[in-house]
């Protein structure tokens, strides 16, 4: 790894152990929960299905799978 980005990455690490627990047991809450797509309506959930491949969208139909992406966006 680039010596800057280690630098930063443990600069990181650093910063946020104070809150990384309270955050990591907030996501092992989340878990328990299924994915709120039973509440959107069809129209949402058609606009959210259409950019998925088959294979995605035979697994989101059952209401009990989460479907995670990570976005970035650099401007």
């Amino acid at each position: 790894m680039h010596p800057t980005v280690d630098k930063v990455t443990q600069r990181i690490i650093e910063r946020s152990r104070p809150t990384r627990q309270d955050y990591l047991n907030r996501m092992n809450a989340l878990k328990a929960q299924s994915p709120h797509r039973s509440s959107l309506s069809c129209g949402n959930l058609a606009h959210g299905f259409a950019a998925c491949n088959q294979g995605d969208k035979d697994t989101l139909k059952f209401m009990n799978k989460a479907n995670v992406a990570m976005v970035t966006a650099y401007n």
